[in-house]
């Protein structure tokens, strides 16, 4: 059973940064997509940053050149390194993978909320 779990959400004030991490069990697809996704209240879940199957990342232009998506094969961990954070970056943030082949978005994490302060 694929499990993603989030953790390294919380509260930063304008400016900061955090770091958010995913750690992935009993995951076996190969050519897969792995990605951030967030939800601000009463708004719609978007794409935040994703990594294609050869580990070319692709941001929302809302995060470009401020965020930064990584994986540590050796710990199957994804990170989202987020800097500069803004308010309106405050939403839950879900990590996500696909199956093979980066067909659909099969696997969910719970979530780990973050809240940016001005």
């Amino acid at each position: 059973q694929v499990q993603l779990v989030e953790s390294g959400g919380g509260s930063v004030q304008s400016g900061g940064s955090m770091r958010l991490s995913c750690a992935a069990s009993g995951y076996h697809h190969s050519n897969h997509c792995m990605g951030w996704f967030r939800q601000a209240p009463g708004k719609t879940r978007e794409a935040v940053a994703t990594l294609n199957n050869a580990r070319i990342p692709r941001y929302a232009d809302s995060v470009e050149g401020r965020f930064t998506i990584s994986q540590d094969n050796t710990k199957n961990t994804l990170y989202l390194q987020m800097n500069s954070l803004k308010p309106e970056d405050t939403a839950m943030y879900y990590c996500a993978a696909t199956g093979d082949y980066c067909r659909s978005w099969d696997y969910w994490g719970q979530g780990t909320e973050v809240t940016v302060s001005s």
